[in-house]
């Protein structure tokens, strides 16, 4: 296992901002979106059960619609790439014996040996919570996706930007999530800040650290 320098981290984070204006010429390359991607798929989760979907939007037209629902903002259009970071609704039994199958086939254990954490995560996941509660689970699971895929970004010399800004209804009907059973939670663009971005220029602000870490 190889591993970066302390600096270099560091230097990344400090270099990543959310970027407002993009350079539409400019485009991510194969090898880099394709190792975004897999950052993606890496992300880790509650259970490991990875309730989301990642949807990349590549066509123009449905991008240029997307900018609509996003209150007008252009990072949606002239971005290299969009991910539209999805939950799955009101998950149940199946997605959790779905999930253990994968276990099984990767692991290669029997699938009875599973089945003390069936029962805990049945319980925690789907008889604990009502529809409106598992939604709310599994957006905060979508977070840890999306910080992933900022860091993975950074560290890669991309920018991306997490967008909230975004009329999730609207983004489901565009891209018809609603008829797949998933629902937007947040987006964000990635690609290259343009050179007229100048709020890539600005110092970062950001409260010292005996503010905002405390020690116990």
């Amino acid at each position: 296992m190889s591993t970066i320098a302390h600096n270099q981290l560091l230097d990344q984070l400090n270099w990543r901002c959310a970027v407002k204006q993009f350079n539409p010429q400019r485009k991510i390359s194969a090898a880099d979106w394709a190792t975004l991607e897999e950052a993606l798929v890496l992300t880790p989760s509650s259970f490991g059960l990875q309730p989301w979907k990642f949807v990349v939007v590549t066509n123009p037209a449905i991008r240029e619609k997307l900018v609509a629902a996003s209150y007008g903002q252009r990072q949606v259009g002239d971005a290299s790439h969009l991910v539209v970071f999805a939950i799955k609704k009101n998950l149940g039994e199946q997605d959790i014996d779905h999930y253990l199958n994968r276990v099984v086939e990767v692991r290669g254990i029997p699938r009875e040996s599973l089945a003390g954490l069936r029962d805990i995560m049945v319980g925690s996941i789907v008889k604990g919570r009502n529809e409106a509660e598992r939604a709310v689970w599994a957006a905060k699971q979508v977070y840890i996706a999306l910080g992933n895929f900022l860091t993975s970004a950074a560290l890669l010399g991309i920018d991306a930007g997490p967008m909230e800004g975004i009329e999730p209804a609207k983004y489901d009907e565009i891209l018809g999530l609603d008829k797949q059973g998933l629902g937007a939670v947040v987006a964000a663009a990635a690609g290259y800040r343009a050179a007229t971005d100048n709020y890539s220029k600005a110092k970062k602000v950001r409260f010292p650290r005996d503010e905002v870490l405390v020690k116990v």
